[in-house]
């Protein structure tokens, strides 16, 4: 759902709005709320979280964030999955993980959910990309595909259940297959 305030809303004013549930997105002066999660985002988003948990916590080489807002270039998004390298995690004076994450990921998942604009979702993962993020997926549950890409120039689409994912290459540890990812939606 779109809404555009009768005053259009600055980024720093779209910050102070109370958080919604399901999350809203702000971008070119549009508010936008994802849809409301479910069963496949949410055991995709799970399953996948957990899966990169495994392989980045033994050498701490980074950490998968669900649905962490991240506000640069002009917008704040909430990927489905945002991944970050372990020194570019924002820290508080605590060392602890800041509550405010601004700036892009490394890495951003999306996984699509009925109802939700393609368009829209690559549009993010592009925004991301264009201000430094290594690599975005997008996971198609309804067609059990995944889009990788790695510029806004270049998206591959990965479909036969064998097929190895390719990953940024600090995640190079990490080896998913289509057909294991969307396994998951049958355990």
């Amino acid at each position: 759902m779109v809404q555009t305030p009768v005053k259009p809303l600055t980024l720093d004013e779209f910050l102070k709005q109370p958080e919604t549930k399901p999350a809203s997105e702000y971008g070119d002066g549009q508010i936008t709320q994802k849809p409301m999660p479910q069963g496949k985002r949410s055991i995709l988003q799970r399953e996948l979280t957990f899966a990169l948990t495994v392989d980045f916590k033994p050498d701490k080489i980074a950490q998968a964030f669900p649905e962490l807002r991240c506000t640069f270039g002009g917008k704040s998004i909430v990927p489905d999955i945002a991944v970050f390298i372990a020194d570019r995690i924002p820290r508080d004076q605590n060392g602890q993980v800041s509550n405010s994450f601004l700036c892009h990921p490394n890495w951003t998942i999306e996984i699509l959910s009925p109802g939700r604009s393609q368009t829209k979702v690559l549009r993010n993962i592009f925004h991301c990309l264009e201000h430094g993020t290594a690599m975005g997926w997008l996971l198609d549950p309804e067609e059990s595909c995944v889009f990788v890409s790695d510029s806004p120039q270049s998206v591959q689409m990965f479909e036969q259940p064998e097929m190895i994912l390719p990953v940024p290459t600090f995640a190079n540890r990490v080896q998913l297959t289509v057909g294991e990812i969307f396994g998951w939606l049958t355990e």
